[in-house]
């Protein structure tokens, strides 16, 4: 199953008949059941599915984060799944971003400390690294806060700080799972606008994984999984949310 039919886009990730079994004792669990899939560059996906649906797993497998029990998951010519750990660790920082509902902000760094992390293992000097991070701040609207700790600001701050880490070494692939699950509906709003705006904005290719049809309308595609199948795909692109690139729609 292809998420898009035209040769003329480039394909950033394919998976090719991925599975993924758990097994508990002689239980045995199929989160994933020979998945096919292609993700264009550019696009924006959304993962929809109920509570063990195998969305999350699909999420994991395609970060690099777990390994598959068969198939393959190609990006750029290399199965993901067959990387050793550390040039998984390699190809997670280079590559990847992610925005999680949790935030997983370091309570003890600033704003601006935080978002450099990322950076920190790409071997650029502090002055760089800073600097990349302050603008990053800056384009979601934090740019007065960069000496802020999560403990000094709200909800939507700190996600806006993990979003500012996600895209700050430039990733090619933004994973985004259920990163507003915690957030109020303006601010749900205002976060799907930053996400999206900046994804669009670098041409990068993003998965949103959560069960909230209403997000859905901010993607392109939308992959409903279920029982770790995939029912069907949907293109919602000429119906989605137009995001503004301005200022992504943001307010202090």
């Amino acid at each position: 199953m292809s998420s898009k039919n035209n040769a003329a886009s480039e394909i950033v990730v394919q998976l090719k008949g991925v599975s993924k079994i758990y097994r508990m004792g002689e239980e045995r669990i199929v989160a994933l059941n020979d998945v096919n899939l292609d993700f264009y560059k550019g696009k924006i996906y959304c993962l929809l599915g109920v509570s063990g649906s195998g969305k999350s797993t699909l999420l994991n497998i395609v970060a690099g984060l777990e390994k598959p029990t068969k198939g393959e998951i190609i990006f750029k010519g290399r199965d993901i799944g067959r990387m050793s750990e550390r040039r998984l660790a390699l190809f997670r920082q280079r590559y990847i971003g992610f925005v999680f509902q949790q935030y997983n902000l370091m309570p003890t760094l600033t704003a601006l400390e935080n978002t450099t992390l990322p950076l920190i293992f790409r071997r650029m000097s502090k002055r760089v690294r800073n600097k990349k991070a302050m603008a990053m701040l800056q384009a979601v609207g934090l740019g007065e806060r960069y000496k802020h700790r999560p403990s000094q600001m709200s909800g939507g701050q700190q996600q806006r700080v993990s979003i500012a880490r996600a895209f700050v070494n430039d990733p090619q692939i933004v994973f985004a799972d259920e990163p507003t699950g915690n957030l109020d509906t303006k601010t749900t709003t205002e976060m799907m606008n930053l996400i999206c705006g900046m994804a669009k904005k670098h041409n990068q290719m993003m998965i949103l994984v959560t069960h909230n049809l209403e997000l859905s309308k901010y993607c392109d595609e939308i992959i409903y999984i279920s029982d770790g199948k995939i029912e069907k795909i949907e293109d919602v692109s000429a119906q989605k949310v137009e995001i503004g690139d301005a200022d992504f729609g943001i307010s202090n």
